[in-house]
């Protein structure tokens, strides 16, 4: 299991479009991925789970992945929220 924690670096945060995004970017993994912020803890598969964050520009995500590419899962969900 994989735990980091990541600030949002996107602009507009995670609204409805870039939370889509980031849906988009966790479903090419097999391991099970979550998000937790601020006591929710969703899955990052899940475009209702990853509405219900709001996320900010600056807030930090904690970002948790189990499974055999879970270091691939982590570091790629991590390019994607601080927009590289």
């Amino acid at each position: 299991m994989v735990k980091k924690l990541i600030t949002v670096e996107l602009a507009s945060g995670l609204e409805a479009r870039p939370a889509a995004m980031l849906v988009q970017v966790a479903s090419q993994y097999e391991s099970a991925i979550y998000l937790e912020a601020e006591a929710k803890r969703v899955n990052a598969k899940s475009i209702m789970g990853m509405m219900t964050l709001c996320l900010t520009a600056g807030e930090s995500i904690l970002v948790e992945a189990d499974g055999k590419d879970e270091e691939a899962a982590v570091t790629e969900i991590e390019k994607y929220l601080k927009n590289q």
